[in-house]
C-alpha cells in the first residue's frame, strides 16, 4: 500500500513540475500598480530565467511619484488550464516622491499570470501589499497590479 501511494503521489508531484513551466520567456508591455487612491502606469517587463522562475521590472509613474520596482516569482501551472500560471515572490520598491524624497518599500507579491495560446499576448494580475520601510508613506494592505505584456520570445 505504501508503494502504491508513494507512485500516485511521484506521478501527481511529476505531472505538476512538468505542467509548470512557462510559455514563454520575455514579455514586455504596460503596467498598473493600484494603491491608495493612486493609479500609477508605466512599462513592464517579465522575464522567466528558468523554468518556474521569473523577475519582474517595472518603472511606474503618477503626478507626483515614481516608483522602481523589481520583483523576483516563483510559478506554479493549474493541471488542465493550460497558459494559466500562479505565481508569488516578492522584491523592493523605490519610490520619488515630488519633494524629491525617496521611499524604499518591501513588495510582497501573489497572484495569476496567463499567456493565451498561439497569440503572443500574457496577462498578469497580482495582490502586492506595499510595506514602507520609511517614515513617509507608511504601509498599504489594498495594492494591486494589473499587467498587460506582449510576447517576444
Amino acid at each position: 500500500m505504501k508503494k502504491l501511494l508513494f507512485l500516485v503521489a511521484a506521478v501527481f508531484l511529476g505531472s505538476n513540475i512538468s505542467n509548470a513551466q512557462s510559455d514563454y520567456t520575455f514579455a514586455a508591455g504596460l503596467g498598473l500598480d493600484l494603491f491608495s487612491g493612486a493609479t500609477l502606469v508605466g512599462p513592464s517587463a517579465k522575464y522567466f530565467f528558468a523554468e518556474e522562475h521569473a523577475g519582474q521590472a517595472e518603472v511606474m509613474f503618477e503626478t507626483g511619484l515614481t516608483t522602481i520596482t523589481a520583483l523576483y516569482e516563483y510559478h506554479g501551472a493549474f493541471s488542465g488550464a493550460d497558459g494559466l500560471q500562479w505565481f508569488a515572490g516578492g522584491g523592493p520598491s523605490i519610490l520619488f516622491i515630488r519633494d524629491f524624497s525617496t521611499e524604499i518599500a518591501l513588495r510582497p507579491v501573489v497572484g495569476l499570470d496567463y499567456k493565451i495560446n498561439d497569440v503572443p499576448l500574457a496577462f498578469s494580475f497580482d495582490w502586492r501589499p506595499f510595506i514602507g520601510l520609511g517614515d513617509i508613506l507608511g504601509n498599504e494592505v489594498g495594492a494591486f497590479g494589473i499587467g498587460v505584456r506582449y510576447v517576444i520570445e
